[in-house]
């Protein structure tokens, strides 16, 4: 199991990037818009930069929703590996069998 205080600042990135996806999304849209001219494009640069890092969706790590683990995450199911071997063969995911041969 992940350590709590790395859950809980997942989180808070999670939240940093809720707050501030409209700016960071209208800023991209001058950036990426071909008319923008040098001025406004270099102002729209600058205050991009200006958010906070954690306020990028990249900084955000895909957690298993049970144990916190960062690694082997299934986003279809929102756990990892381990979690979902045991939550199949507990029966508690409909419509999927373990595979055997």
């Amino acid at each position: 199991m992940a350590k709590t205080s790395v859950i809980k600042r997942n989180e808070r990135r999670r939240e940093l990037v809720a707050k501030f996806a409209a700016r960071r999304r209208a800023l991209k849209e001058i950036l990426k818009n071909p008319k923008t001219t040098d001025e406004a494009f270099f102002t729209a640069s600058r205050k991009l930069a200006e958010l906070p890092r954690n306020a990028s969706p990249t900084r955000v790590r895909n957690r298993c929703s049970i144990t916190g683990r960062g690694r082997a995450y299934y986003r279809k199911f929102g756990v990892s590996r381990i979690q979902l071997r045991e939550l199949v063969s507990y029966g508690r995911i409909p419509g999927v069998i373990k595979a055997s041969w």
